[in-house]
């Protein structure tokens, strides 16, 4: 859902809001739905996953950080794993190795499916959704489809359900 007050891309980069952090596309806030326990304690555990593995497979891993996919278009995945290098920018315009959506009870299924489609065509190369309440993982390729884990081949590594659901 969009706000109706049109700002300038300079006036978003430069303000603060209150939790989350909104969206901006063509002049345009978007807001996004808040957080609830269930999704907070997957964003933390899976920030912690990739926190952990920082220093051996040089991971960047970012929570909530606006991303510039185009002049006029900053969206704010849950996570963002950067790989091999840490971003040059505070608002990175080059895609991350992995993005991470996790569901909150507000979110609509079309809003975020739209969304992820946008991360692909960008170029991230593992774009990902997690249902902290069905408890389930799912991979954004040709189409939304769950998996058992989410594999990341370059390096030799996966999330599996025991690092988000307790």
């Amino acid at each position: 859902m969009s706000t109706n007050a049109s700002i300038s891309v300079e006036e978003y980069l430069h303000t603060s809001f209150d939790n989350p952090d909104p969206e901006y596309r063509d002049g345009e806030l978007i807001e996004r739905a808040p957080a609830d326990a269930s999704h907070g304690g997957a964003h933390a555990r899976i920030g912690a996953f990739f926190v952990s593995r920082r220093r051996e497979l040089r991971l960047f891993p970012c929570a909530s950080v606006r991303l510039k996919l185009s002049e006029n278009l900053y969206l704010v995945p849950d996570i963002s794993v950067f790989w091999p290098d840490e971003p040059a920018f505070a608002f990175p315009d080059h895609p991350p190795l992995v993005v991470i959506e996790i569901l909150s009870n507000d979110d609509r299924a079309t809003a975020v499916r739209a969304k992820l489609d946008e991360y692909r065509a960008w170029g991230v190369p593992h774009v990902w959704q997690v249902d902290p309440y069905l408890r389930k993982l799912y991979t954004c390729d040709a189409g939304l489809a769950e998996v058992p884990t989410l594999p990341i081949p370059e390096l030799d590594l996966e999330l599996r359900p025991e690092h988000v659901f307790e």
